[in-house]
């Protein structure tokens, strides 16, 4: 007997932006996954009530109610591990998409080239999250520990064009190295994206003068 094929992973996207919803899941859609598109908070709402996706990305701003405010009742009502999709692209925002619990986030403007490694480290980082409760692991220390590291490997797969398992074996080698945690290693790496990114800004601000 042939071996029935595995179901599709289900991806909702939540963004006001019409446009770049359905850009966002027409990428995902080639990439082989389904999707349900939503333009605001109450139609996501909505459609997890009748089918909750493996993974969600929000849009931080939206009218009404915001990606982050969404963010908080998928983490109190549901079971559903979301990304951010944000504007900003410094450590501050992937700070910021940690203390809310998101498995990473994705800067506007979106590309393939971007999304797709960004996206497959947070689905990557959903499963390992669902193997957490499964196995009834400590999931609040794993989250803290993990948080840090999955961005952190996203960060290196965008940077380096790598795949995932490539990025954290760099980054759990160096930690080896350096005879430190792979979480302090990663929270070195956000913290040296965050100068550099504050640098940046610094030159241009003085270029323009």
């Amino acid at each position: 007997m042939n071996a029935q094929p595995l179901p599709k992973r289900l991806i909702l996207i939540v963004d006001d932006d019409k446009i770049l919803t359905e850009f966002l899941g027409e990428l995902l859609v080639r990439a082989g996954y389904d999707t349900m598109l939503a333009h605001s908070a109450d139609q996501a709402l909505a459609l997890i009530a009748e089918r909750e996706p493996d993974l969600a990305l929000l849009d931080i701003h939206m009218p009404g109610m915001s990606g982050l405010e969404l963010a908080k009742q998928l983490n109190r009502n549901t079971s559903v591990p979301f990304m951010f999709l944000s504007g900003r692209g410094d450590a501050d925002a992937g700070k910021q998409a940690a203390a809310y619990g998101a498995v990473g986030f994705v800067v506007k403007p979106v590309d393939e080239q971007h999304l797709m490694p960004a996206f497959e480290a947070g689905l990557a980082r959903a499963d390992e999250i669902r193997q957490l409760r499964r196995t009834e692991m400590n999931l609040n220390a794993a989250l803290a520990a993990g948080r840090e590291t999955s961005l952190a490997v996203g960060l290196l797969m965008c940077k380096y064009q790598t795949d995932r398992n490539t990025a954290f074996e760099v980054l759990r080698d160096h930690a080896r190295s350096s005879r430190r945690k792979i979480n302090e290693v990663a929270d070195q790496l956000l913290a040296a994206e965050e100068m550099l990114n504050s640098l940046h800004a610094a030159f241009n601000s003085r270029l323009k003068k």
